[in-house]
């Protein structure tokens, strides 16, 4: 499906464009109220109804399915006061991932990857809005990304209800990172199944079409963690008043999974080289030994051709056509020099 360029000489600037594909005719909202002593939960609750977070008794968590209803999506922003630059990099899904900060809030992006049957990687766009009380995700489609963040919150399972939004922003991005490391395993899978390839058999063609896929998908990973890893030596560098002390140590580990998912990309991406060189190595080594077929046999029919050739002249005057036991002689001679030429290859292990 060819992707929506976001046309950036639009005559009415203020108005944001959504560049994505529908998934559903309906955007689905829910809003998670908590503090460490009790939670309220609104599965299902319309643009309307939501009135911003100005409960500041809680932390705020609104999780959005669905982002092409330009005009909700727009709507909702304003009553939290996003700024509409922030407004469209949400609804534009084609660019990178990005990290903004803005003077009372985080604006960050980030691709979620998932293998498909058709052994191609789904991608979506997740956005979100963190503010001091409040974070704030889009998806594209309902996914069960977040499904144990959700029975933690519900059930006061761990110490998510005793932390600020910057430590649910850390489990977010976990709960993605681990998607890229389900991806990743597939891949390895594949590359496993490619490894076996026998010296004597001989490797199809598709063989060497799904290598090339693989490192395609390789690099389309590396391509969206590279910003993440970014993002997250920002905040290693740098303060930010939306990050507690404390939990900066949550963001290191974030650190070190991107790298992992980094590390793991070049080691499978060097299997596929091996593999490549492999697949090239026997075709060559088939092709060599089928070069050496053929040698062997011109070899061995040069001498006999030139014998028969000699014999196959029309002079008059050649002796041996006059011979009683001539034409057995000569099949003699031939049949000597085939199997003298036979033993001589084999003797050289020629063949």
């Amino acid at each position: 499906m060819t992707k929506k360029v976001l046309n950036r000489k639009t005559k009415t600037p203020l108005i944001p464009v959504f560049t994505g594909i529908k998934f559903s005719e309906e955007i689905s909202i829910q809003l998670f109220s908590y503090n460490k002593d009790k939670f309220v939960e609104k599965k299902k609750i319309s643009e309307k109804e939501f009135k911003g977070f100005s409960d500041l008794t809680y932390q705020h968590w609104l999780n959005i399915h669905g982002i092409h209803d330009v005009e909700i999506i727009n709507n909702i922003c304003k009553k939290v006061g996003i700024h509409s630059l922030a407004i469209q990099d949400i609804l534009d899904v084609n660019q990178r991932p990005k990290f903004q900060e803005f003077e009372n809030y985080w604006f960050f992006s980030i691709k979620s990857i998932l293998p498909s049957d058709n052994m191609k990687i789904e991608s979506e766009q997740l956005s979100f809005i963190m503010g001091k009380n409040y974070l704030v995700s889009f998806q594209e489609r309902k996914a069960d990304y977040f499904d144990h963040i959700r029975y933690r919150i519900r059930e006061k399972a761990g110490v998510l209800r005793e932390k600020g939004t910057d430590y649910l922003l850390f489990l977010l991005l976990e709960s993605i990172l681990d998607n890229y490391f389900n991806t990743i395993s597939d891949i390895e899978k594949q590359v496993e199944d490619l490894e076996v390839i026998d010296i004597n058999s001989d490797p199809s063609p598709t063989t060497l079409k799904t290598i090339e896929l693989c490192k395609r998908q390789l690099q389309l990973i590396k391509k969206t963690i590279a910003p993440i890893k970014e993002f997250l030596t920002k905040v290693e560098r740098e303060e930010f008043n939306l990050i507690n002390e404390k939990h900066i140590k949550y963001f290191f580990e974030l650190k070190d999974l991107c790298l992992t998912i980094l590390d793991n990309c070049d080691k499978i991406e060097m299997r596929l080289e091996s593999s490549i060189n492999l697949f090239f190595s026997v075709q060559g080594h088939r092709m060599n030994q089928i070069m050496k077929t053929l040698t062997v046999v011109a070899s061995i029919f040069i001498p006999l051709t030139f014998i028969a050739g000699i014999y196959g002249m029309n002079f008059n005057n050649m002796p041996e056509l006059t011979w009683k036991w001539g034409y057995f002689g000569i099949w003699i001679i031939i049949i000597s020099v085939f199997g003298g030429m036979l033993m001589y290859f084999k003797r050289k292990k020629w063949f």
